[in-house]
């Protein structure tokens, strides 16, 4: 039994390795791919669609309405970001029914550097949205002191995201090879099913986190605004 697929080592010349983590999640990104090419190359706005074209939609649309519902005001502007996120933990999961297939969430380094990837969003879509000066300055509120409460609450959630997920990630694949061993033929069968369930509600939590921070980041406090930009005072002519 090993606990995480950077265990398993296919190549190694030196110091580089080719484990499983970095295959499986290249395979993953190809799967991803191919299947969005092959969906995509054939879209029309008739009536009568194809139903992996139908099914692609409801997926797209769905995933807007998580976005605004974060509190996030023009989800196609996160789509990219966040949906590929989704996507990406969400097919690692379902790929676990095929044998042999170790998910790379099941390894510290993947889910270090999705957490990472949403470190990382978080100031960019901030600064983009509300300018650097307001940015910053949403450190200090509501006062000063609370600016290295701030930046520690900034490093510990985005620790919190990446050992959230390995975290279960690795527990369900660790109680299927116990069970494995205790009854081989029932089992395994019923955690299967209960761990792409779990993986899809851990990819929708990690998903939903994220927006949840962006937004947090990027929507503009309304008495910040007024306070770096007041009213200009009324002219005579406008009274």
């Amino acid at each position: 039994m090993h606990i995480s697929p950077d265990e398993i080592i296919y190549w190694q010349y030196g110091f580089f390795k080719l484990n499983a983590t970095l295959v499986f999640t290249w395979a993953v990104m190809l799967v991803l791919v191919i299947s969005a090419y092959l969906i995509t190359r054939k879209l029309n706005s008739k009536v009568h669609r194809s139903r992996w074209q139908n099914g692609l939609e409801i997926i797209v649309i769905t995933i807007m309405q998580q976005i605004a519902e974060a509190g996030l005001a023009k989800p196609k502007q996160y789509m990219g970001f966040l949906g590929t996120l989704f996507l990406f933990i969400a097919m690692t999961n379902l790929l676990t029914i095929i044998p042999h297939f170790e998910p790379p969430t099941g390894s510290l380094s993947t889910t270090v550097a999705l957490a990472f990837c949403v470190f990382i969003s978080v100031p960019f879509y901030g600064i983009k949205n509300k300018g650097l000066k307001e940015y910053l300055l949403s450190y200090t509120q509501p006062t000063l002191f609370m600016l290295p409460f701030n930046i520690i609450g900034e490093l510990s959630r985005t620790l919190a995201l990446a050992v959230r997920l390995f975290g279960n990630m690795m527990s369900g694949a660790m109680i299927i090879a116990i069970l494995l061993v205790i009854s081989p033929l029932i089992f395994p069968v019923i955690m299967s099913i209960l761990g792409l369930l779990t993986g899809m509600v851990q990819a929708y939590i990690f998903f939903v986190l994220a927006s949840v921070y962006i937004a947090a980041a990027s929507v503009i406090n309304k008495h910040q605004s007024l306070t770096l930009h007041p009213p200009k005072p009324m002219t005579p002519k406008e009274k």
